[in-house]
């Protein structure tokens, strides 16, 4: 897993793709985000930004 975020950052720098940076941490934080609402009280509170 962290050899993937170290191949991912060497390919941000060497192609300089840093515009995807802010993607990339949006996404994870979303995953994040929809995988700690399915089992919790937020998850009526996630509902409504759909």
């Amino acid at each position: 897993m962290l050899d993937t975020f170290k191949d991912l950052f060497k390919f941000l720098r060497r192609h300089k793709k840093w515009w995807l940076l802010p993607i990339i941490i949006f996404l994870v934080l979303f995953g994040a985000l929809v995988i700690y609402a399915q089992g919790t009280a937020v998850a009526p509170f996630v509902y409504t930004f759909f």
